[in-house]
């Protein structure tokens, strides 16, 4: 017989996944059942329930997606667009440009708000970018972008998008569970995200909501759906309204999907965002004791996902493999014009722990110091430690 590689623990501190409770891994070892199960419908109506709480909606047409995050974004986008409308989409990251690129491929015109990576998109760019494109259907942003740390304010972009008389969808594939989101309260009328970072559960479902004008939007369409399969008003007939046989349920991943949300219900919302922010103003304080900074400026800083500037002239991606090799830590690097400067380093759900910053910290002061890096001994984790203190 083959001989088969063992998967390793690991402590994931990178971009995601990231790693997960005892508890959510003992739920996903409860029995199987028919996808029709009067018991397993209410486990779905748990679900619907709680993720309504965690996205901060009223909206009936909440539920999850079979698939990681790019299920939900593409999901989201062949729902709403049909060949030849007008969508702006802002684009300061990767993820910016794949809502860009899925879009293009649902036949629309796309037209693209760019910032540097590391920045913020302008909301008078926005604003402007909405005007000159007629009459658009859909203005799509990203709420972090996992490829630079940046948060973005988004407010001010949904009021835009309505006094354009466009839909606004986000992605909170990396805020969801971990940074403040109002959906209902914010006027965004779509909204995405995945179970593997902030909200504590394996990769493997997308959950999403949407407002109901959006449900709207898409009973009034002109053409079916181009997926069967993403077809929300087939989930919705699912999960929510005649219980309509759609595709088969990952029962596994949905009970770990409800007990993950109950864990962010117990532990609280806000306590949870605050959590969040308290292990990246440490992790934070650790790197500069590195000569290392956020690529973000103040103010726009995501506390789930720290992008920071490796020092100069570091082979990073050797670094990285050492921390993986030989503590069992794994970072992210960079994409794009960040590729080789930069380390992502997520505290996401599980993962944002005080005792993982403190560690973290210890292997990159070896490991920097091999390399040649001066540092004075100590004095990161030190930095943490303070940091933690003043909370």
């Amino acid at each position: 017989m083959q001989e088969l590689t063992e998967p390793r623990d690991r402590l994931l501190l990178g971009p995601g996944p990231s790693n997960v409770n005892p508890r959510v891994i003992r739920a996903m070892t409860m029995p199987l059942m028919g996808y029709l199960d009067p018991t397993f419908l209410k486990v779905m109506d748990d679900v619907t329930s709680l993720l309504r709480q965690a996205f901060g909606t009223s909206n009936e047409l909440t539920l999850a997606i079979s698939g990681t995050g790019t299920s939900g974004m593409e999901a989201a986008l062949v729902n709403l667009l049909e060949p030849g409308d007008s969508v702006v989409v802002g684009v300061n990251g990767l993820f910016g440009g794949r809502l860009a690129d899925i879009a293009t491929r649902c036949g629309a015109s796309v037209t693209t708000v760019s910032a540097e990576w590391g920045q913020a998109l302008d909301p008078a760019a926005v604003e402007q970018a909405l005007a000159d494109a007629g009459q658009v259907k859909l203005l799509a942003v990203v709420h972090v972008e996992t490829s630079t740390g940046v948060v973005q304010p988004l407010p001010p972009l949904a009021e835009a998008a309505h006094r354009h008389g466009a839909l606004f969808l986000v992605d909170a594939v990396t805020s969801l569970g971990g940074v403040d989101l109002r959906v209902d309260e914010w006027g965004i009328d779509a909204c995405y995200s995945a179970t593997q970072k902030c909200v504590g559960a394996p990769p493997g479902l997308s959950p999403i909501t949407l407002s109901p004008r959006a449900v709207e939007a898409i009973s009034g369409r002109s053409t079916p759906v181009q997926s069967f399969y993403l077809d929300l008003l087939h989930l919705q007939r699912y999960w929510i309204t005649d219980r309509t046989y759609h595709h088969t349920a990952s029962m596994p991943m949905i009970y770990a999907l409800r007990e993950a949300l109950v864990m962010a219900m117990e532990e609280g919302l806000e306590n949870r965002q605050r959590r969040h922010e308290r292990n990246a103003a440490a992790l934070r304080a650790g790197l500069a004791e590195f000569g290392m900074r956020p690529v973000p400026p103040e103010g726009i800083r995501a506390s789930p996902l720290t992008a920071a500037l490796v020092p100069e002239g570091l082979e990073e991606a050797k670094v990285r493999r050492a921390l993986l090799n030989e503590y069992g830590i794994e970072i992210g690097g960079g994409f794009g014009p960040l590729a080789g400067k930069i380390w992502r380093i997520g505290l996401m759900g599980e993962s944002s722990q005080a005792s993982h910053v403190l560690t973290l910290l210890h292997a990159l002061e070896t490991l920097l110091a091999r390399e040649g890096v001066e540092l004075a001994s100590g004095a990161a984790v030190a930095a943490a430690h303070r940091s933690l203190a003043e909370e």
